[in-house]
């Protein structure tokens, strides 16, 4: 159980990236991010991860990308609940691990940049030793007053919603509804071609781009409150109807954030249970 909260801590905590909320991506957002790292994965890693499910995952990895979620609301597992976020200062609009990464009573490593870290490292030594969920979502990656967008109260078309679960869900959804007759395995399909031979093939080697664990995850985090600025909290007021303007131009960047997540996770996952020495210099 202790191997099993380490991968799947990992999983969310690399599956989001943005603002403080109750939840990370939806619960579609997360298979979908581990559904992609999963096909990605070496001989190796795939071996690994297979070896650490238990057998209820039977062999699916994204089934237990919500356990992180699920749990985070159990008094014991209360202390996870910063994990899942980061807090930036209110219009910095910029990410700062020594600044930012801690919990509301001020203890260090407390974010979801700090659990990368710290569950890679676990599973580095685990390795050793037997032979981004939540950091790609804007929102995970915002401003403290507002709880990254989790007090903005707006409209999705015709409901109540808050800008937070806009970015976890709602676009999402949306999506899902109107281009894929509500089946996630086409969405799936189309991001994986997007990225194999599709629109953003020329970008999967600057995703791919890791040497330094503690680098990388603050460029994830700085990737998405840049991306929260610009295109989350950006013309947005309180009780205003976000509606087809707000969903055109913001779905792609969600989707994008998606497929940038599970290349990550698998980049990742290949690193720490492959064949290769190269390894992370953070890792450690």
């Amino acid at each position: 159980m202790v191997v099993l909260w380490r991968l799947s801590s990992l999983l969310v905590a690399l599956a989001l990236v943005l603002v403080p909320t109750t939840h990370g991506w939806s619960k579609e957002g997360h298979v979908l991010t581990c559904r992609i790292a999963q096909g990605l994965l070496e001989p190796e890693a795939a071996a690994a991860v297979e070896n650490l499910l238990p057998d209820y995952a039977n062999g699916d990895l994204s089934s237990l990308c919500v356990w992180p979620d699920q749990i985070r609301h159990w008094y014991k597992y209360r202390w996870t609940s910063p994990l899942h976020f980061i807090d930036t200062p209110d219009n910095a609009c910029s990410y700062e691990y020594s600044r930012d990464c801690h919990d509301t009573n001020g203890v260090k490593d407390m974010c979801v940049a700090g659990a990368i870290q710290n569950f890679t490292s676990q599973l580095v030594h685990y390795r050793e030793g037997t032979s981004d969920r939540d950091i790609h979502q804007p929102m995970h990656v915002g401003f403290t007053t507002d709880e990254g967008g989790n007090t903005i109260s707006v409209r999705w078309f015709r409901h109540k919603s808050n800008l937070h679960h806009v970015w976890d869900r709602e676009i999402i959804l949306t999506a899902l509804a109107d281009y894929y007759e509500k089946n996630l395995d086409s969405l799936q399909e189309d991001l994986v071609g997007n990225f194999t031979d599709g629109i953003w093939f020329d970008d999967v080697a600057s995703w791919e781009e890791c040497d330094d664990l503690l680098t990388c995850s603050n460029k994830y985090a700085n990737e998405s409150i840049n991306l929260a600025c610009k295109w989350g909290y950006k013309g947005v007021e309180p009780g205003q109807t976000l509606a087809d303007e707000y969903f055109n131009s913001r779905m792609p960047i969600v989707m994008k954030r998606i497929a940038q997540g599970g290349v990550r996770l698998a980049m990742i996952l290949n690193l720490v249970f492959g064949d290769s020495q190269h390894g992370f210099a953070a890792a450690s």
